[in-house]
């Protein structure tokens, strides 16, 4: 409906103008998402200003450093090693058991919220908004998103019901946001009672700080767009790294000779392991880089704007192509706009599609994926517990080849690996149903991780 595209297929085109101008700094409007049902006060759709800013500054003062999320680091190896628990009863939920762990970190960090192991209601909330987000931010879905003069429809008018569901998803999405951040006040009020310190988090730090009730209302919609960030990312990243494992048995047995040195038998990897674990630290690198959730950073210019000597109108959409998932080299679209991987492509990373963690212990290292995209968080807990503690093994199933007979003589996969084993989405994509044998190293692997 007239909007213009831009595509930036390199690190460099992107970081400058995707990142260093406020003239790029907007993100694309959904009249049916951002308007009518709420989800414009959360950051993913949020309009640059000031209290996008406000948003930015709340995560970076609390969260925006290594030594700030010290705090939390127990309860994510806590969580990780339940999760290794769950995925050595059942490795065919893999997702499910990931997508828990992920949640009870981050509502731990963000609320200081311990999860329930069954039925917790904040995540039966969370799981809601998050099927919801993926309805209002399919394209096409709904008219009103192109045409925006249709909010102005009364629902009883032919054409007009989408207000229907526009009201009903958006009480859904006030009280995924509400709920929460009442039971942080909740929470420091009880323990002012008491005397006592309260548990920290994001969102109770802040609080305790002092905050304007304008400012407190920012924060209850950072605190929820930090859930909702990390709901799909860290559980689709943890799922490849069990499939890299499987198609990569020579990876984790060179980790696993690391871990053995650096931690020994007697204990589990901590995250004061993580600087003295480099190779553990560039399978979690290289899971960023192999499979990218989010393919496209979405941005739109606020004005008229010349980037590079083009010149790029007001309200153009801007997509930094992270991972550009149709193809293998040049594409062309029909905007006329010919695009290249960030990620993926042998111009930036040689052999991309080979899961290859050495290609950053190298002198002339290669491209650090963290540049490109996001996503560290529990990964690297998660990623040592598992590789000190269990074995990960291919198994045939039906309906699938072989993953072996997918590998060349050199290990690489014969055909794209998104071909074969990665679904595509408008917002992330993520590895396909597999199946994989997940036993512990020894029984005194098992111990630790019983413990």
């Amino acid at each position: 409906m007239g909007t213009r595209y831009v595509v930036l297929n390199t690190l460099k085109a992107t970081n400058d103008v995707l990142e260093k101008s406020a003239v790029t700094s907007n993100r694309p409007h959904f009249t049916m998402g951002g308007d009518l049902v709420g989800w414009g006060n959360s950051m993913i759709f949020l309009q640059y200003g000031d209290t996008y800013r406000k948003h930015r500054k709340f995560f970076h003062q609390q969260i925006g450093t290594r030594s700030s999320l010290e705090v939390f680091y127990l309860a994510e190896e806590e969580r990780a090693t339940q999760f290794l628990r769950n995925v050595l009863k059942n490795p065919d939920d893999i997702v499910v058991h990931s997508r828990g762990t992920a949640g009870s970190v981050i509502l731990k960090i963000s609320l200081g919220y311990s999860v329930k192991e069954d039925g917790d209601p904040l995540v039966e909330m969370a799981n809601k908004a998050m099927h919801n987000f993926s309805v209002i931010t399919t394209p096409g879905r709904f008219l009103v998103d192109m045409l925006p003069i249709l909010q102005n429809l009364h629902e009883w008018f032919p054409g007009g019901g989408f207000h229907r569901d526009a009201r009903r998803w958006r009480k859904m999405v006030s009280e995924t946001a509400d709920t929460p951040h009442q039971f942080v006040l909740e929470h420091l009020a009880r323990f002012l009672w008491l005397m006592v310190m309260a548990t920290p988090s994001f969102t109770s730090r802040l609080l305790q700080e002092g905050v304007t009730p304008e400012d407190e209302e920012i924060l209850k919609w950072a605190s929820f767009s930090m859930y909702m960030g990390g709901y799909d990312t860290t559980p689709f990243t943890l799922s490849a790294f069990f499939l890299a494992m499987t198609v990569y048995p020579e990876v984790p047995k060179k980790a696993q000779a690391e871990i053995d040195a650096v931690v020994g038998h007697e204990r589990l990897p901590t995250m004061g392991d993580r600087d003295t674990l480099p190779y553990v630290n560039t399978i979690c690198k290289e899971l960023l880089r192999w499979n990218v959730v989010i393919p496209l950073a979405m941005h739109v210019t606020i004005q008229d704007e010349i980037c590079d000597g083009y010149f790029i109108l007001k309200g153009t959409c801007l997509l930094g192509n992270i991972w550009f998932v149709a193809a293998q080299s040049w594409v062309y679209l029909r905007s006329h706009i010919w695009c290249r991987f960030i990620l993926s492509g042998p111009k930036t990373y040689p052999d991309p599609e080979v899961f290859n963690p050495e290609r950053f212990l190298v002198e002339d290292q290669q491209l650090d994926p963290r540049e490109a995209c996001f996503g560290w968080g529990s990964i690297f807990i998660c990623v040592a517990i598992a590789l000190a503690t269990l074995d990960v093994s291919r198994m045939v199933w039906s309906g699938y080849r072989s993953m072996a007979s997918r590998r060349g003589s050199y290990g690489e996969f014969s055909g794209p690996l998104w071909s074969g084993f990665v679904k595509t989405g408008w917002i992330c994509s993520h590895v396909k149903p597999f199946k994989c044998r997940v036993v512990p190293r020894s029984k005194k692997a098992e111990d630790l991780l019983q413990t």
